[in-house]
C-alpha cells in the first residue's frame, strides 16, 4: 500500500524556509567582501594582506575542494541513523562553527605580518569554513522530500526560500556596506553571523518535528550510490538543463558591474539621476546596486504568478518556461544604454528587470524538482537518497560558477572597455543561448508533479543491495 502523503503546515513550511534569509546574508557579504578586504583597490585606503593574484589562487582551491565535500558528506547523511533521523545531528552540530568561522574570515594576521602567513591563515579558515557549511547546508536541504511530501508544499517552500533568501541577498549587499562604513569590518561579520546562526537554527526548528526518523540508512556503497544515481534517466535529463540554466544567470549577473562601469557610465566618473524634489549622482558601486536591485525585486514580484502556474500547470512547467523566457529576454541585454530619449540607469535597469522574471525559474525550481527525482529514485531501487542527490547538484553548481569566469573572461578579450564594450554586451546573447540549450535538454523530462506508484511507471528493476 502507498503511504499516505501528509503536508507540513503552513506556518513549518515559512519557518523552514526562513534558513535562506540567513544564508544569504552571509553568502552574499563573502562574495561582497572578501576579496576588497584582503586585496583592496590600489586608490582605497587600505592595506592589501594578500595580492590578488594569490588570493584567486586560494579561492580556486578551496573551490574545488569545497566541490568534491558535497556528494561525499551527502553520501556519509544518508547512511546515518540516530533518533533524531538522519539530517539533525549534522546541522546542529555544524551550524555554530559555520558562523564562528566566517567571523573568522575578518579577522587575519594582518598588515604587520608575512604575506605567507596571512595566506596560510586564510586557506584554513576558507576549508574549515566551507566544509562545516557543507554539513550544516547539505542535509537541511536534505530535509525538503522528507519533510514536504506533496508537490504543493514543496512549491510553497521553494517560493518563501526564494522570497525570504531574496531579502537575505538586500541585507548582505546593502545593509553590511552601511555597518562596515560605521562599524568596521570585524563588527560587520560578527552580526552577519549571528543572523546566520539564528536563522539556520530557526529554520531547522520549523522542520524538526515533520523530519522522519524511521527512514531506513542507505546501504550501498558509495560507488554504487552514485551509479545508481546516474542510472536514474530523469536526474540525466535534469542535470544539463541546470548546467545551462545556471550558466547563464551567474554569467548574466557577473556581467552587472562591468555593464554599469564600461556601458552606463562610460567615460563619465559619475551619474547624475534627477528625480521630483532631488538629484544626486552614482559612481559605478550604486549604479551596480541599482542593477542589481532592479533583478531582486523583479524576481520578488514575479513570485505570487509563479506560485499559482506552479499550483495549476506544475513546476516542471514553469521551470521549463522560465528558461524559454530567459532565452528569449536575456539577449535583449546587449541593447542596454542604446535606447535613444531614455535615461541609460532606467533603460538599464528595465531591461535587467525583465530578465529578473526569468531568474525566478533557477532560483526556485531546482531543489523542488530534484525532491521529484528522489521520490522517482526510492521507487526504484528501494531507499532514499536526498542528501546524495543535492550534494551532486551542488558540486555541479559550483563548477558552473567557476567555467563561468571563464566564459566570462574570454567574452571580455573582444572588448570591455567603454570604447569597445562588445565583450560586456554579448554576455547576454550567450547567456540565452545557454538558457535555450537548458530548455531544449529539458524536453526529455517526464516526472509528473506528484511522484507515486500511481502516477509513474518503473520500467528499471530495483538493484539488489550490496553486500
Amino acid at each position: 500500500m502507498a503511504e499516505a502523503l501528509h503536508d507540513i503546515p503552513r506556518l513549518n513550511r515559512v519557518v523552514y524556509a526562513s534558513a535562506s534569509f540567513g544564508g544569504n546574508v552571509l553568502s552574499r557579504t563573502a562574495g561582497l567582501w572578501l576579496v576588497f578586504f584582503y586585496a583592496p583597490p590600489a586608490d582605497a585606503d587600505l592595506p592589501t594582506i594578500i595580492p590578488r593574484f594569490t588570493l584567486a589562487a586560494i579561492l580556486l582551491a578551496v573551490g574545488i575542494q569545497d566541490a568534491i565535500d558535497d556528494p561525499l558528506i551527502g553520501y556519509w547523511s544518508d547512511r546515518t541513523r540516530t533518533r533524531w533521523g538522519r539530517r539533525i545531528p549534522f546541522i546542529v552540530s555544524a551550524t555554530p562553527f559555520y558562523a564562528l568561522f566566517f567571523f573568522f574570515y575578518f579577522t587575519p594576521p594582518g598588515e604587520g605580518h608575512a604575506v605567507w602567513l596571512n595566506a596560510l591563515y586564510i586557506t584554513i579558515i576558507l576549508l574549515v569554513q566551507r566544509f562545516v557549511g557543507t554539513l550544516s547546508g547539505g542535509p537541511l536541504e536534505a530535509l525538503l522530500p522528507e519533510i514536504a511530501r506533496t508537490s504543493a508544499s514543496r512549491v510553497s517552500i521553494v517560493v518563501w526560500q526564494v522570497f525570504l533568501g531574496s531579502l537575505g541577498a538586500i541585507v548582505g549587499l546593502v545593509a553590511t556596506g552601511v555597518i562596515k562604513d560605521t562599524m568596521g569590518f570585524q563588527a560587520m561579520a560578527a552580526i552577519v553571523a549571528v543572523i546566520a546562526l539564528l536563522s539556520r537554527y530557526i529554520g531547522v526548528a520549523g522542520a524538526w518535528p515533520y523530519a522522519r526518523a524511521n527512514v531506513e540508512p542507505v546501504q550501498f556503497g558509495l560507488a554504487q550510490s552514485l551509479r545508481e544515481a546516474f542510472r536514474n534517466d530523469q536526474f540525466l535529463y535534469f542535470l544539463p538543463t541546470f548546467v545551462f540554466f545556471n550558466m547563464a544567470v551567474t554569467v548574466m549577473l557577473a556581467a552587472l558591474p562591468f555593464f554599469a562601469e564600461s556601458v552606463i557610465l562610460g567615460q563619465k566618473e559619475s551619474l547624475s539621476v534627477n528625480l521630483p524634489g532631488f538629484s544626486f549622482s552614482l559612481k559605478e558601486g550604486g549604479v551596480s546596486s541599482v542593477l542589481a536591485g532592479a533583478a531582486i525585486l523583479a524576481v520578488i514580484a514575479a513570485l505570487p504568478l509563479v506560485y499559482r502556474l506552479a499550483t495549476v500547470r506544475g513546476k516542471a512547467w514553469v521551470y521549463s518556461a522560465a528558461m524559454l523566457c530567459g532565452a528569449v529576454a536575456f539577449p535583449f541585454l546587449f541593447f542596454m544604454g542604446l535606447v535613444p530619449g531614455v535615461h541609460p540607469l532606467l533603460q538599464s535597469a528595465l531591461f535587467v528587470a525583465v530578465a529578473g522574471v526569468a531568474i525566478v525559474g533557477v532560483f526556485a525550481f531546482p531543489n523542488a524538482i530534484m525532491a521529484d527525482i528522489i521520490d522517482y529514485d526510492a521507487l526504484r531501487t528501494g531507499v532514499r537518497r536526498e542528501a546524495l542527490y543535492y550534494g551532486a547538484q551542488n558540486t555541479i553548481e559550483k563548477w558552473v560558477g567557476s567555467l563561468s569566469v571563464a566564459i566570462l573572461a574570454g567574452l571580455f578579450l573582444i572588448g570591455e572597455t567603454a570604447d569597445n564594450p562588445l565583450g560586456i554586451r554579448l554576455t547576454g546573447p550567450v547567456a540565452g543561448a545557454a538558457a535555450f540549450i537548458g530548455f531544449i535538454f529539458f524536453r526529455g523530462y517526464s516526472l509528473p508533479d506528484q511522484v507515486t506508484p500511481q502516477t509513474v511507471t518503473i520500467e528499471e528493476e530495483a538493484p539488489q543491495s550490496a553486500p
